[in-house]
């Protein structure tokens, strides 16, 4: 394989304008396609090679966020002995999906690097749950990727157009595509999406037929895909971690495991996500409204009259309330942060004025 070959990988001219300096000290460029316990497998210009981060990489990193994630291009070291190569550095992301990890603790994870369009993927073996696409979109829109909202299994839905009328009404400008993998021409609203160099990365609840999307898009059955329960129509949880796969029109595609539980992490304010909430709060008596408990609230006053759903309201605040306790924790977290680095320097400048006192 030769340089040239990872542009069907999304290789560029910036991005070898970047690596400059890292291949002039004999590293080599790669493109992260499988991560599974800490190993990982990367695409490089000498072929498909297994790959462990640096020490450096990992003693440097305050949490998962800054260790390698499928997606990203980085700079491997192979091992002349035909061992796993060292990642020694990892090429700055130009859009990336982040979630709060699961668990009580409070630290990023990032489930795909660089990616240009985001598929939000649910199924419609039964009705759909609004409220679940917002929290999607509201941490979708802060990617850097383009969301979409792709309706599956559009086969076995008993009114296709109610339910795309439905989720556009809370989609915005997003675009909203029902879609099955069980008929000829049922993906063909998402091909647009996947051309060659483009990445695209599949998000969703488990049971979604993310898999099943992706092994049509790549022409080839490349990805486990469980057997559909008779009883929901809804299929068994199978990919068990991130991939990067090429699919039959050039472009790359990552298949995430699906997520009980997507909690927050990098969000700008709510209400920007709630377009409809935000230009009825702009009549609110304080400029500073929270729509919760303040007088005057207009926000309030059209949940009453009818104009805004209160479910979709009380969703809005539920969010509202998820995001200011995940700023805290991450606030009390970046402190934390500095406060180990501040210990990394401190020990590095002892062990450099011993060392000048020999």
């Amino acid at each position: 394989m030769t340089a040239s070959d990872l542009t069907a990988f999304g290789w560029t001219p910036a991005l070898a304008d970047s690596f400059a300096p890292f291949a002039a000290s004999g590293l080599v460029p790669g493109r992260v396609v499988l991560e599974h316990n800490h190993v990982y497998r990367v695409l490089t210009t000498a072929g498909e090679v297994l790959a462990e981060a640096a020490g450096r990489i990992k003693y440097l990193a305050t949490g998962r966020h800054e260790l390698p994630a499928v997606g990203d291009w980085v700079g491997v070291r192979p091992d002349p002995r035909g061992g796993r190569a060292q990642i020694r550095t990892i090429l700055p992301r130009r859009s990336w999906f982040s979630r709060k990890a699961a668990g009580r603790g409070t630290e990023e994870q990032v489930l795909a690097a660089n990616i240009d369009t985001v598929f939000l993927v649910f199924g419609l073996e039964g009705p759909v749950n609004p409220r679940s696409i917002e929290r999607y979109l509201l941490v979708a829109r802060q990617s850097g990727a383009r969301p979409v909202v792709v309706l599956n299994k559009s086969d076995v839905a008993s009114d296709v157009a109610a339910t795309l009328a439905e989720v556009r009404s809370i989609a915005g400008d997003t675009a909203v595509h029902a879609v099955t993998t069980r008929t000829p021409g049922g993906l063909a609203a998402l091909e647009g999406f996947v051309g060659p160099g483009q990445t695209v990365a599949l998000l969703g609840p488990s049971g979604a037929g993310k898999s099943s999307i992706v092994n049509a898009l790549a022409g080839a059955d490349l990805l486990a895909v469980g057997e559909v329960r008779d009883w929901d129509l809804r299929g068994r949880h199978t990919s068990v971690h991130r991939q990067l796969v090429a699919t039959a029109a050039g472009g790359l595609v990552i298949d995430t495991p699906g997520m009980r539980e997507l909690q927050l992490w990098d969000t700008d304010e709510v209400s920007e996500s709630f377009e409809d909430i935000a230009a009825v709060g702009a009549g609110c008596r304080f400029r500073d409204c929270l729509h919760d408990r303040e007088p005057g609230c207009a926000v309030k006053a059209a949940v009453e009259a009818g104009t805004i759903d209160p479910a979709r309201y009380a969703n809005f605040l539920k969010l509202q309330r998820e995001h200011e306790a995940t700023l805290r924790k991450r606030e009390e977290r970046a402190d934390l942060d500095a406060k180990r680095q501040s210990r990394i320097q401190g020990k590095a400048l002892k062990a450099l004025q011993k060392h000048r006192g020999r």
